[in-house]
C-alpha cells in the first residue's frame, strides 16, 4: 500500500514567466492536493512586471542551453494546443532570419507652418518588381517583403517554422498565472524579505505587503526562488547580475509577415563619411504589432522593484531610428510603447541555474539570461516534478545544478 503523501507547503518567489509557470506546473501535478497543499505565488508587483513583460518572445529549437531547450519548446507547443496559446498569448510558428542592412530610408516627417524643408521621405521600396527581385536575388524568403530592398546586403536563415516559434510574454505569463489560480495556487503581492532557516532547511519567508503595513510570513518546507535579476537581494550568495534592456513596440503601417530578424544596420554619422553599425532585433507579432530591443547597459544599477525600472527615452528612440532605417511599414508606423527591463546574468556557470540549493527545501530557477521566455516550460517542469517526485524525471539538469555554482 503507497504511503500517505504529507501536506506540503510551497511558497515561489517571483511572478515572472519562471515563477508563473512553476505555479502552473505544481498546480497541474497528479500529486497535488489543493485540499491538503498549499502553494503561493508571491510577486513584488505585478504579475509579469518585469522582463516577462517586456521581452520579445521568441522559441527556437537552436537557442540554449541545449539540456533543457528541446523539453521546454515541446511543452510551449503542447501549453498552447490545450489552452488555446494561439489566440490566448499570440503562440505562433516564424521564420527567422540574421538581416545585414544600410539603414537608407529618411524618416518620416509630418508638415508644418515652420517648416520649410521639403519633405523628405520619397520611398525607396515601392513593392516593385525589381525591388522585390532584389530581395529574391538576396536569399531573402518570398513572404518577407517588408525591409528596405535598396539597403539589403545580405540574408541568412536562421530558422524556419518547424524550428522557431513565439509568444508574447506578458500575454503567456498572465495566462499562466492565472491557470495556476484556478487551480488552486494562491497569489499574494509583496517583496520578499527574507527566508528564515531552521537546521539546515527553510522554515518560512518573511515580505511586505505591496499596499503597506506591517511584514506577514509565510510558512514554508518548499520555497522555490524564481525572482530574475532580483534573486540575489534575497540569496545574497545567488551569482546573478541585472542587465538593462530597452524596447519598443510599433504599429506597423500595414500588418507584416512573421519574421523575427537579428539585424546589422550601417547608419551614417552625422557629419561625417563613416557609419556606425548597430544590431536591434526586430519581431513581428499578430495582431499588427513589432516588438524591437537593441543592446543591454548597465549605467543605472537594479531598483529595488520593477515597477521602479527607469526608461531612457533617448534609448528607446535610437531603436526606433535604427529599424525604421531599414522599413517603410515601421518608419510610417505608430511608436505604441517605449519601455525598459532587466534581464539576469550568471557570472559562473553560465545560467540558468535550475534545481536544488545546499539549503534543505530551497529550490532555484533563476538566471536565465535573454532565454528566460524558451525555457520557463522546462525549468517548471523539471521544479514541479523535483517538488512532487524528488527528482527531475523529463530532462538532465545536472549542468545546471545551483549546488555548483554557489
Amino acid at each position: 500500500m503507497a504511503a500517505e503523501q504529507k501536506k506540503r507547503t510551497i511558497v515561489i518567489i517571483g511572478g515572472g514567466i519562471i515563477g508563473s509557470t512553476t505555479a502552473y506546473f505544481l498546480s497541474q501535478h497528479a500529486s497535488f492536493n489543493k485540499e491538503r497543499d498549499s502553494i503561493t505565488l508571491l510577486e513584488a508587483t505585478k504579475i509579469a512586471g518585469g522582463a516577462s513583460g517586456k521581452a520579445g518572445g521568441l522559441l527556437a529549437l537552436w537557442a540554449y542551453p541545449s539540456c533543457i531547450v528541446p523539453l521546454s519548446y515541446k511543452l510551449h507547443q503542447e501549453l498552447a494546443e490545450k489552452h488555446g496559446g494561439v489566440d490566448r498569448w499570440g503562440y505562433r510558428a516564424v521564420h527567422c532570419g540574421q538581416v545585414d542592412m544600410y539603414g537608407t530610408l529618411h524618416k518620416s516627417k509630418a508638415p508644418s507652418s515652420t517648416d520649410n524643408e521639403r519633405l523628405d521621405s520619397v520611398s525607396l521600396e515601392k513593392r516593385s518588381k525589381k525591388a522585390l527581385g532584389l530581395l529574391r536575388a538576396a536569399g531573402v524568403p518570398r513572404e518577407l517583403d517588408w525591409v528596405a530592398a535598396e539597403g539589403l546586403k545580405a540574408y541568412d536563415e536562421m530558422g524556419t517554422p518547424s524550428t522557431t516559434a513565439q509568444v508574447h510574454p506578458y500575454q503567456f505569463t498572465t495566462s499562466m498565472a492565472s491557470l495556476a489560480e484556478e487551480q488552486g495556487v494562491n497569489i499574494v503581492y509583496g517583496s520578499a524579505k527574507n527566508i528564515t532557516q531552521e537546521a539546515g532547511a527553510v522554515k518560512s519567508v518573511t515580505y511586505k505587503p505591496r499596499d503597506g503595513g506591517e511584514e506577514k510570513t509565510l510558512t514554508a518546507d518548499t520555497i522555490i526562488l524564481t525572482a530574475g535579476p532580483w534573486t540575489k537581494s534575497i540569496w545574497p550568495m545567488a551569482p546573478i547580475s541585472a542587465l538593462r534592456a530597452h524596447s519598443v513596440t510599433i504599429k506597423p503601417s500595414r500588418p507584416v509577415s512573421a519574421f523575427c530578424l537579428f539585424t546589422s544596420i550601417d547608419l551614417p554619422r552625422r557629419n561625417a563619411r563613416t557609419s556606425k553599425t548597430v544590431t536591434p532585433e526586430i519581431y513581428a507579432r499578430p495582431n499588427n504589432e513589432v516588438y524591437a530591443c537593441g543592446e543591454g547597459d548597465t549605467l543605472i544599477p537594479l531598483p529595488a522593484s520593477s515597477d521602479l525600472v527607469e526608461v531612457d527615452e533617448s534609448r528607446c528612440q535610437d531603436i526606433v531610428d535604427e529599424v525604421t532605417s531599414i522599413s517603410e511599414e515601421l518608419r510610417d508606423g505608430e511608436v505604441t510603447a517605449k519601455q525598459a527591463c532587466y534581464l539576469p546574468n550568471v557570472s559562473r556557470g553560465g545560467g540558468p541555474m535550475v534545481g536544488e540549493t545546499k539549503v534543505r527545501g530551497l529550490l532555484m530557477g533563476a538566471g536565465h539570461t535573454c532565454w528566460g521566455i524558451q525555457n520557463a516550460p522546462g525549468t517548471a517542469k523539471c521544479l514541479s516534478e523535483l517538488v512532487w517526485d524528488g527528482k527531475v524525471q523529463s530532462a538532465d539538469l545536472s549542468s545546471l545544478d545551483p549546488r555548483k555554482y554557489m
